[in-house]
């Protein structure tokens, strides 16, 4: 019965947008933010149960991929209608900037720490393993960060940006699929769908994928332009709300459903998706920015960025560097999970943009003092890149 309430509580908020879409116009801004946002959020929960039941036929690592790919299209929504709208009118450059920057920020910030803090909350464990496999991820996520740091040097998102990190990503799903098939552990609504047989849980994937589609593309535009004007209404920086509440919005269901799995005592499986989310963000949601731009542009230009914009790319690749540098020896503490968090929060509570390059080199350095501290971490982050090693 819990089930049935979940997904029949995830439709109704995905419906009950569908409705005021089509059939209330006049609605205030706020209104029109919270309603759209609240059938994102109904979205993405549907997303997640259909994406996982994909894993019955694929191998697992590549159905995590998808898992994550498919489960922050909220958040490629959002970011590509900005980027399409910066084609049209620059100031939506720093629109696209903040909504990406705060999406990954918050996945490792609040979304890792929180699956090590949820477990340790069951268990009283301080630390887990993570699986062999998740060192794809791992390597992936620090190539892109490598390559990442050029872009605020340049201050510009082009072409070959583009190139170079839909690249990874590439080459990322192609190392993924290459694992083994592993029978997934479903659990809630997948589970309860995958018992209907084949046929019957086929169908109902493909239905929240078609209504979860739906909801997404028809609740993009006007949330994220309800936001703007609700700032404007309101006196609230546009870019601070695009930044932090509209991932928010998208990623949310996301993060419960990665702290379900850690109240399961699963946490590899938990992070894992996090984890795969985090590459997907940081190699395609960026490479298809620019593409989306030129294209709406109609020419071959770039996204040109100011400093502010090029501070915060600088400050989340310092995030990502430190975080390849936590994982790197496949475990994740406590420890490591509050120095992440409290790192996050702190840049919140001290939002003068002139911290933000400070934050950025506190990142690099405990980068280095990881290296210089312990070998192990040193050895373990040196060998992700290393092929013979893998």
């Amino acid at each position: 019965m819990g089930n049935w309430i979940w997904v029949g509580s995830a439709v109704s908020l995905c419906l009950q947008w569908v409705g005021v879409h089509f059939f209330a116009t006049d609605l205030p801004p706020w209104a029109s933010a919270l309603a759209s946002g609240v059938g994102i959020f109904g979205a993405a929960f549907l997303l997640s149960w259909a994406s996982e039941l994909a894993q019955l036929d694929i191998p697992q690592t590549l159905a995590l991929a998808f898992l994550a790919l498919v489960a922050v299209l909220p958040e490629y929504a959002v970011d590509m209608y900005f980027a399409w709208m910066a084609g049209k009118d620059p100031q939506y450059t720093a629109y696209a900037t903040a909504n990406m920057t705060g999406a990954n920020r918050l996945l490792i910030g609040v979304g890792w720490a929180a699956v090590v803090f949820t477990f340790w909350l069951k268990t009283r464990r301080t630390s887990f393993l993570l699986e062999p496999s998740h060192k794809i991820e791992i390597f992936y996520l620090g190539l892109a960060t490598l390559y990442s740091f050029t872009i605020p040097v340049k201050e510009r998102l082009d072409w070959m940006d583009a190139v170079v990190l839909i690249a990874i990503f590439v080459f990322y799903i192609r190392a993924a699929s290459r694992a083994a098939h592993v029978e997934p552990e479903l659990e809630g609504p997948a589970r309860m769908i995958a018992a209907w047989g084949v046929a019957p849980r086929r169908a109902m994937t493909i239905a929240l994928f078609l209504l979860s589609g739906l909801t997404i593309f028809i609740a993009a535009e006007p949330f994220a332009e309800s936001l703007l004007a609700t700032g404007r209404s309101y006196g609230i920086e546009e870019f601070l709300l695009v930044q932090w509440l509209a991932p928010l919005a998208s990623e949310s269901p996301e993060f419960i459903v990665a702290i379900l799995f850690a109240l399961k005592a699963n946490p590899g499986a938990s992070l894992g998706t996090l984890l795969s989310s985090k590459v997907n963000q940081w190699t395609l949601l960026i490479g298809m920015l620019p593409l989306v731009y030129m294209l709406s542009a109609g020419e071959m230009k770039p996204m040109e960025m100011d400093d502010r914009q090029g501070d915060e790319i600088f400050l989340t690749a310092g995030q990502s560097l430190f975080a390849v540098a936590v994982l790197a020896n496949m475990s994740f503490s406590l420890k490591e999970a509050a120095l992440l968090f409290g790192l996050f929060a702190a840049q919140l509570f001290v939002p003068d943009p002139r911290f933000r390059t400070l934050f950025s080199f506190l990142y690099i350095a405990l980068t280095v003092g990881y290296f210089l501290l312990q070998r192990g971490n040193r050895q373990s982050f040196l060998a992700l890149f290393n092929p013979r090693a893998k």
